[in-house]
């Protein structure tokens, strides 16, 4: 008896691994699609793409002309040097100010601490689109439009990294702190030497998304940039497509979408597992 309540346990445990993988088997389908359809697409002549009375999910003559294209049509090598630029100076800000301003909140005591930083939480709640006017002003009062600075500058602070920051530095123990400051340890060396290594997963983390971020940024280069020369990878694309040939040869706009998705999918892939540790790290306190 004990036996068949054994068989009929690990049946059921087979059968529930079984639906579970062909759920998420069936959800991976339906989310890298929209990837697979792109490649396919960028591999098409555009005569083929045009002679289609419904889509095919196989390129029966692949081409890489496309790709050629993409980089012949346009100043895309361009693009992406700006974009190199902009996602290595904004990230690397935004690392030394996030860094600093967590060590204040967490570790510095100083009066209307809490005060403070619950004010600076509820700016989370301000949707970024009721600032961007604001900002756009202020960079077009100063100078800085179509300007790698004007790019950069408000994109140096988030609070969301901060605030995920600032939970791993206060999980550090007092005790640490303390015994460093009995040795002669100054706060900033303290930093450098103990909170920065232990915390490291999740600001490897907040790196990884903020270049992320600043790859796809759209909106704010949009807005505060038009001159070609200083366009990112985003723009540069929309920019094929408001110029005619983006909208009538739509195998050569995805062949650029794959060249400027491709570093981001490679970023992923290599450092997935340190995202998810970062992540899992900075929501666990204690």
């Amino acid at each position: 008896m004990d036996k068949k309540k054994i068989n009929s346990a690990l049946l059921r445990g087979r059968i529930l691994k079984g639906v579970t993988y062909a759920l998420l088997g069936f959800w991976a389908l339906i989310v890298l699609f929209p990837f697979y359809y792109m490649i396919i697409t960028s591999l098409k002549s555009y005569g083929e793409y045009n002679g289609e009375s419904t889509p095919s999910l196989v390129p029966m003559h692949p081409t890489v002309e496309n790709y050629i294209s993409a980089f012949r049509d346009v100043p895309l090598g361009t693009y992406f040097v700006n974009t190199l630029i902009f996602t290595i100076a904004t990230t690397a800000l935004m690392l030394i100010v996030s860094i600093l301003a967590a060590f204040a909140f967490s570790r510095l005591n100083f009066k209307g601490r809490d005060l403070a930083f619950t004010l600076f939480l509820a700016l989370m709640m301000i949707p970024s689109e009721l600032v961007i006017i604001t900002n756009f002003v202020t960079v077009t009062n100063m100078g800085m439009r179509n300007t790698f600075m004007g790019l950069i500058l408000p994109s140096v602070a988030s609070v969301f990294y901060i605030y995920l920051l600032k939970e791993n530095f206060a999980a550090i123990p007092d005790s640490l702190y303390y015994a460093a400051k009995v040795d002669g340890t100054s706060d900033f060396k303290y930093l450098l030497k103990v909170m920065i290594p232990i915390s490291s997963p999740t600001i490897v983390t907040i790196t990884i998304l903020k270049v992320i971020e600043c790859w796809n940024s759209y909106v704010w280069p949009r807005l505060i940039t038009d001159d070609e020369m200083k366009f990112l990878v985003s723009n540069g694309i929309q920019a094929l497509r408001e110029g005619g040939f983006g909208r009538e040869n739509i195998p050569a706009m995805m062949a650029a979408v794959v060249v400027v998705s491709v570093p981001l999918i490679v970023l992923f892939l290599v450092f997935r597992k340190r995202i998810i540790e970062g992540v899992a790290k900075g929501g666990t306190k204690g």
